[in-house]
């Protein structure tokens, strides 16, 4: 399924020109036109998925199996120093497209990107019940 009011299908299906570093049949990658940093780029499925959680589990291990190879070929041709690979998920994780992407964001030291969070601290307790919660879904 494409959806015609979506951006990242129009970019995704050739509509919307790309600076496109990959592409398959099901899959196109492409630099970001607001980058983080010199080099950040995108990949997305063809087909429309709003995101993760609709996300099926072939096209998500396809899609995944590639992250490494684009990683690596950004970082040999940007000489980052590091990477964030970050995927969100509904408008509260910092999603603004509602189409499934992933993020590469190469880094380098003194950058002015921030990806992070004040780290909390776990309840021994809850998390061993939560753990539980957790794997009986899967």
């Amino acid at each position: 399924m494409v959806k015609d009011d979506c951006i990242f299908c129009k970019i995704a299906n050739g509509q919307i020109p790309s600076a496109t570093i990959y592409e398959t049949t099901e899959f196109r990658a492409f630099l970001d036109v607001s980058p983080a940093n010199r080099g950040h780029a995108l990949i997305i499925p063809k087909q429309h998925f709003d995101n993760v959680f609709m996300l099926d589990d072939e096209t998500a291990g396809k899609i995944f199996s590639v992250v490494p190879a684009i990683a690596r070929a950004i970082q040999e041709e940007t000489g980052c120093e590091g990477m964030n690979i970050l995927q969100n998920n509904g408008a509260v994780a910092g999603q603004t497209v509602n189409h499934f992407h992933i993020h590469f964001v190469p880094r380098t030291k003194g950058d002015n990107v921030s990806v992070t969070w004040k780290q909390g601290e776990a309840d021994k307790d809850d998390s061993v019940k939560l753990a539980q919660a957790i794997k009986n879904r899967l």
